[in-house]
C-alpha cells in the first residue's frame, strides 16, 4: 500500500485551523470542562477550593496553571467511581489501567464520549496512512485495556475492514496476516518484533508480509526501534499515543508523510509540558512532564493529569496542531543508579544499535549493600547462534558505560532466552531492590 498523502480537502477543518481559531476553541471547551468537573465531581470541588480557585477564575489558557494536577492516586484514592461527573447509569462503558500495584484506575465513557474516542481514534489510523476499505489487523489486548477496542472502534469508524485478532497466540496472528493480506497492523512496538521473529522461525521473510503501515503505541520507543521495524518488516512504523485515564489511543498520533512525531488532538486535549520537581509549566520545546487536560470529556473529565511521561511540545507540520516528540521515559520509570538517570530507552537504542542481538532485552536492578547493581539481559539473533556471545556482551557493556555512563554486567544469551510479553507491554526492567 503506498503511502498516501492527504489532500487539504481531506482533511478536517480543524486539522488546518489558524493558531488563533484553534486557541479559541480550547478556551471555550477548558471553561466548560472546569465548570463540568466542579459542579460534578467531589474530589474537584475540594481541590479547586483548596487551591483558592474557581473555574471562573480561567480566563486565558495560561490561566490553566493555577488549578490544580491530578494524578493517579487522586483516581485510586475515588476508586471505583467517585470520579464520575455523570451519574453512573449514564456511563456506557468502563476501562481500567494495566498497573501492576494496588488499584486500577477507572474510567468510564458516556454514549458522547464513545462517539468522540472513535472518530479521534479514526483521524489517528487516518493520519498514519489507512483509509476506508483497508484491512486493519488488530493485535493490542481488547477487554479493561483500553488499546484493542479504541483501535478496532476508530478502524471501524473510519471504514476499514477490522481483523480483531488481539494479543497473543502468535503463531496464528502469522497465519490470519498470510491468509487475509491486511494492510495495516496495530500492536506494541515489541510484540510486532516477536511477530517478525515468527515468521523468521517459520522460515518466512516478514519483510513478504502484505503489510504496508504498522500503527504501533502503548509502550515508549525509540527512533532506533522504528527503523529496525521498518527494516525487518519491510513497513511504515508510525507511533500512536494515548492512555486511559485521558481516553485511549488516539490523544494524538503521527502522520505517515512527516513521522516527525505524534500531533496533539489540541481540540480535544489541551497539553502542558512540567518541571517534574517543581510543577512550573516550561515552555514549547523544552523537556518535562506531559500534563493533559481534556476538553470534551463527559463521565470523566480530567484536570491537569501527570501523565509521568517525558517528553517536549514541538511545532506543528503537517497539521495545523502542535507535536510531542518521542517519549525519553517515564519519570517513575527513571532509574537512578548510583546517581546517574537511565531509562529503558537508553538501553534499547544500544541494543538494537548491535545487529547481531534480537532487540529484545530485561535490566535487572539489585542492591549489594548500599550499592545499586544493574544487569542487562540481552540474546542474540538465530542466526547469530554460534556467535561469541561473551565478546558481544564485552562490546554492548562498554557502550553502556561510554554512552549511558552507567557500569553494568551484561549477559547476551541464546535465541529466545528471554521472555517475551504477548498481550500488553514488554516488561523491559525488573526491579529487586527492597522497596
Amino acid at each position: 500500500m503506498p503511502v498516501k498523502k492527504p489532500q487539504p480537502g481531506d482533511l478536517e477543518p480543524i486539522e488546518r485551523a489558524s493558531r488563533d481559531e484553534l486557541q479559541a476553541l480550547q478556551l471555550k471547551r477548558l471553561r466548560a470542562t472546569l465548570e463540568h468537573a466542579y459542579a460534578n465531581v467531589p474530589h474537584y470541588r475540594r481541590a479547586f477550593d483548596k487551591k483558592g480557585v474557581h473555574p471562573g477564575d480561567c480566563r486565558t489558557l495560561a490561566d490553566l496553571a493555577k488549578f490544580p494536577f491530578t494524578g493517579k492516586g487522586d483516581l485510586r484514592a475515588n476508586y471505583p467511581f467517585g470520579m464520575f461527573a455523570v451519574p453512573r447509569e449514564q456511563v456506557v462503558r468502563v476501562h481500567a489501567s494495566s498497573g501492576t500495584t494496588g488499584k486500577p484506575t477507572v474510567v468510564g465513557y458516556t454514549k458522547g464520549d464513545i462517539d468522540t474516542w472513535a472518530n479521534l481514534a479514526a483521524r489517528s489510523i487516518r493520519a498514519a496512512g489507512a483509509r476506508a476499505g483497508d484491512i486493519v489487523h488488530v493485535g493490542y489486548g481488547y477487554g479493561l485495556f483500553t488499546g484493542g477496542l479504541g483501535a478496532h472502534y476508530g478502524a471501524e469508524r473510519l471504514g476499514c475492514t477490522v481483523v480483531p485478532m488481539g494479543g497473543g497466540q502468535t503463531e496464528k496472528q502469522v497465519q490470519l496476516i498470510e491468509d487475509f493480506r491486511p494492510d495495516v497492523i496495530m500492536c506494541t512496538p515489541s510484540y510486532m518484533q516477536v511477530i517478525c521473529e515468527e515468521f523468521r522461525r517459520q522460515g518466512k521473510d516478514p519483510r513478504d508480509m502484505s503489510v504496508a503501515v504498522g500503527i504501533f503505541g502503548a509502550e515508549p520507543w525509540t527512533e532506533q526501534m522504528r527503523r529496525d521495524l521498518e527494516q525487518s518488516a519491510g513497513l511504515d512504523a508510525v507511533d500512536i499515543y494515548g492512555l486511559s485515564e485521558v481516553m485511549g489511543p488516539g490523544v494524538a498520533s503521527e502522520c505517515i508523510e512527516s513521522k516527525d512525531g505524534p500531533v496533539v488532538w489540541e481540540d480535544h486535549f489541551y497539553p502542558e509540558i512540567i518541571d517534574p520537581e517543581t510543577g512550573q509549566v516550561l515552555p514549547d520545546g523544552e523537556e518535562g512532564e506531559l500534563v493533559f487536560t481534556t476538553l470534551t470529556k463527559e463521565a470523566l473529565p480530567v484536570i491537569r493529569y501527570r501523565t509521568r511521561d517525558l517528553t517536549r511540545l514541538l511545532p506543528p507540520t503537517a497539521r495545523s496542531m502542535r507535536r510531542m516528540g518521542k517519549i525519553v521515559g517515564r519519570s517513575d520509570d527513571m532509574l537512578i543508579i548510583r546517581g546517574v538517570n537511565l531509562f529503558p530507552t537508553q538501553i534499547e537504542e544500544l541494543v538494537l544499535s548491535q545487529p547481531q542481538l534480537s532487540g529484545q532485552y530485561q535490566i535487572v536492578v539489585t542492591r549489594e549493600g548500599l550499592l545499586d547493581e544493574v544487569e542487562v539481559l540481552a540474546e542474540v539473533t538465530p542466526a547469530q547462534a554460534g556467535a561469541d556471545r561473551a565478546a558481544l556482551a564485552r562490546e554492548l557493556q562498554q557502550r553502556i558505560k561510554t554512552l549511558a555512563g552507567v557500569s553494568t554486567r551484561v549477559t547476551v544469551g541464546l535465541p529466545d532466552s528471554i521472555e517475551r510479553t504477548l498481550v500488553g507491554k514488554a516488561r523491559r526492567v525488573i526491579d529487586k531492590r527492597p522497596r
